[in-house]
């Protein structure tokens, strides 16, 4: 809102400054220390808030240490976050944006479920919270909203770099030629990043139009199928992550600050064309968002780093987990998920592995059992005697060393 306010008197009465709101850095230095005070300075209200509404988590005995001075603490503080992320979107970013508008309905769409898992567990008495099948039914809705207006809609294009032969003829004709001159004209397109693969690109049309190139005409069914599993998978990994005090925000901002640095140099045709990389016109106003989003979370974290004085709550991983997600298809770096989100896909791993495990033992000898002392994997070293804290931290530089070796990638071709 602001962003037009102040373009408009730019325009209008040239006010002095009033340009800077023209500028993609500016904007999103001002999210993200604006989304920082809200999470920090209006965070600690909110916690007592949730105190007053004895919104405190319920802990099971795991007999793990330290879980029991947990009981009580407040959870449902995945609001601040979602407040200290949008607020400065709405105030700094371009609302018409089609990337913006996606994150904004991702945010409240997976908060909103977030939260209703988080009601009826705290004031309805039900330890379970919303029926697992409404949460996927949820994830998959968003999933085919997200997929259906990426495919389709008019503003999500890409723009490929013109032939070799060709640029070198441009450049031969004029040296000082401009990146713009190098790329064709925008287009519609089902292509996405992939590393380790020649041009690091991927065409979602070619997983059925091998079988007949009349069927590349259904290609959204395969881009949709994909979003949804996406969606689903990143999302679930993140609700499972959120163990531990500070592990999945500290985690999830060293991947949205990586997702950060993509969309940057993706929505800037000089840095895609220095860098050969997939330029992708409009998406660069998502850094606003990320920017806003990697403040919340730091901000967050000054109230869930250990001893947490809130958590999180589903309403705060499951919506961290689909903006993710979202961030990651929209960028089309979705097919980096797996190196980039490991912490994510590691404990997701553990879980099955264990459940898995679990029920093939009790089948085949009687008896149950289990490859972890105890999953998501986090718990597996709190049960090895290793203290939260460390934990958390080599998690973090983990996740540290899996978003520069997802940068590197991006030249391994």
């Amino acid at each position: 809102m602001l962003y037009y306010l102040f373009e408009y008197l730019e325009q209008h009465f040239k006010i002095p400054g009033a340009s800077l709101f023209g500028f993609l850095t500016f904007r999103a230095a001002v999210a993200i220390i604006l989304s920082l005070l809200i999470s920090t300075i209006f965070g600690k209200r909110i916690i007592r808030f949730l105190q007053k509404q004895q919104v405190g988590e319920t802990i099971r005995d795991l007999g793990l240490d330290g879980q029991v001075e947990k009981a009580g603490t407040p959870t449902m503080g995945g609001i601040i976050i979602i407040l200290a992320t949008l607020i400065p979107v709405l105030l700094f970013a371009k609302l018409e944006n089609i990337y913006i508008i996606l994150l904004i309905v991702t945010t409240i769409w997976m908060g909103a479920i977030g939260f209703l898992d988080d009601y009826i567990k705290k004031f309805k008495n039900d330890k379970e919270g919303l029926k697992g099948r409404f949460k996927v039914l949820g994830q998959i809705g968003l999933g085919i909203i997200v997929g259906a207006t990426l495919y389709f809609h008019q503003d999500v294009t890409i723009k490929e770099k013109l032939p070799i032969e060709q640029q070198k003829e441009i450049r031969a004709q004029n040296p000082d030629v401009q990146a713009t001159n190098l790329f064709k004209a925008e287009e519609k397109s089902t292509k996405t990043t992939i590393p380790f693969v020649k041009g690091n690109e991927f065409d979602y049309s070619s997983l059925i139009t091998w079988i007949d190139p009349g069927l590349g005409k259904y290609a959204w069914v395969v881009f949709i199928l994909a979003t949804i599993f996406i969606i689903t998978a990143v999302s679930n990994g993140a609700n499972l992550t959120d163990g531990i005090d500070g592990l999945a925000a500290g985690t999830s901002a060293i991947i949205v600050l990586t997702l950060g640095i993509f969309a940057w140099v993706s929505g800037n045709i000089i840095f895609s064309e220095y860098l050969n990389i997939m330029y992708i016109p409009k998406v660069e106003e998502i850094t606003i968002y990320i920017a806003a989003f990697v403040g919340a979370l730091i901000g967050f974290l000054w109230y869930n780093a250990y001893p947490a004085q809130v958590f999180m709550g589903d309403t705060g991983s499951l919506t961290i987990g689909g903006i993710i997600a979202v961030i990651a298809i929209a960028v089309r770096k979705e097919w980096l998920i797996p190196v980039l989100c490991g912490i994510f896909l590691a404990e997701n791993l553990s879980v099955v592995m264990q459940v898995s495990y679990f029920k093939y033992t009790r089948k085949k000898y009687g008896e149950g059992r289990r490859i972890f002392k105890m999953s998501p994997l986090h718990h597996h070293y709190q049960k090895s005697g290793y203290h939260e804290s460390k934990i958390v931290t080599r998690f973090w530089i983990v996740g540290i060393l899996l978003a520069i070796i997802t940068i590197v990638t991006l030249k391994i071709r």
